[in-house]
């Protein structure tokens, strides 16, 4: 019963108040569990506790066999327990486009009953409202009905195509990069103040390529109109670019993974959660490095 609360409620102390005992004696009665099967049911993500993929397997057991299964919460009851169905992801366009396909085609590969569903936007969906099951995000979430997992640091550099900083001539100082033009989201200081990290003093009349969608500013990036931004992990890559500032730190910042805690027993949304944290783990910058 204690195992079962806890996975309802989401913590030992949530579900010491649902049984009417201390939260020390659920915490023993479910290591007691853990011990006698010899499996971990349980991650630690900030205050919530998360079933594990054994968990999963065992919640929706006891679920059958429990009198309580019939009081379950709408957290719990209308979750699938079988690996079929949608799986609604959100992300920025970049990340969506360019870091999303391999990991979604791996999961067609390992769940071919899961059909994944994405949103690309610089908009945040409303889990709550169930606009998505799983958000990719750079900042942490404050709101209680959600989960979040910090899953790495990114660095984020300045690139632009050989041919435009040719233009600008060799080598490239602040003070060309001053007077270079830029791609951005909004011809505003907010567009100005984080590239003061690299030590430039912009202005609204740097920014002479302004879209809303990040994949069009890096387009025009890599054809030589603008210089733009990107995460180190995709420009490096791109043989169209290089890096504006090679011996400049990044900018970092970190991936979050989020989910509403009403899906923590889902399992179709559980390893689509565990197979983004897994890959877009590749993404991190590695000890603080930025070669």
């Amino acid at each position: 019963m204690a195992f079962l609360v806890t996975a309802e409620e989401g913590s030992l102390s949530a579900a010491g108040r649902a049984l009417g005992i201390a939260q020390p004696t659920v915490g023993r009665q479910v290591a007691a569990l853990e011990k006698e099967l010899d499996v971990i049911l349980f991650d630690r993500v900030g205050k919530q506790l998360i079933l594990t993929k054994v968990g999963l397997e065992l919640v929706y057991y006891v679920q059958q066999m429990s009198e309580a299964a019939s009081r379950v919460s709408i957290a719990v009851s209308g979750q699938s327990q079988v690996l079929d169905g949608e799986v609604c992801i959100s992300a920025i366009d970049s990340i969506a486009a360019l870091c999303l396909p391999p990991i979604i085609q791996k999961l067609r590969v390992c769940y071919p009953g899961i059909n994944i569903k994405v949103i690309a936007s610089n908009e945040l969906s409303n889990l709550g409202q169930k606009e998505a099951d799983i958000a990719i995000r750079n900042i942490q979430p404050s709101h209680p009905d959600l989960i979040a997992k910090k899953i790495c640091d990114v660095a984020a550099r300045l690139y632009g195509s050989k041919e435009y900083l040719d233009r600008l001539g060799r080598p490239i100082t602040v003070a060309k990069l001053n007077t270079a033009e830029f791609a951005g989201f909004e011809r505003t200081d907010k567009a100005i103040i984080p590239l003061r990290h690299f030590g430039l003093t912009l202005t609204q009349d740097n920014f002479s390529v302004i879209c809303e969608n990040h994949l069009v500013q890096w387009e025009n990036t890599k054809q030589g109109i603008v210089v733009g931004m990107m995460l180190e992990a995709i420009g490096d890559k791109e043989p169209l670019v290089e890096r504006a500032q090679p011996d400049v730190d990044p900018i970092v910042f970190p991936i979050w993974l989020v989910a509403h805690k009403q899906l923590k027993t889902s399992k179709r949304v559980r390893v689509v959660f565990d197979m983004l944290s897994d890959s877009l783990a590749e993404l991190s910058v590695v000890d603080g490095s930025h070669n």
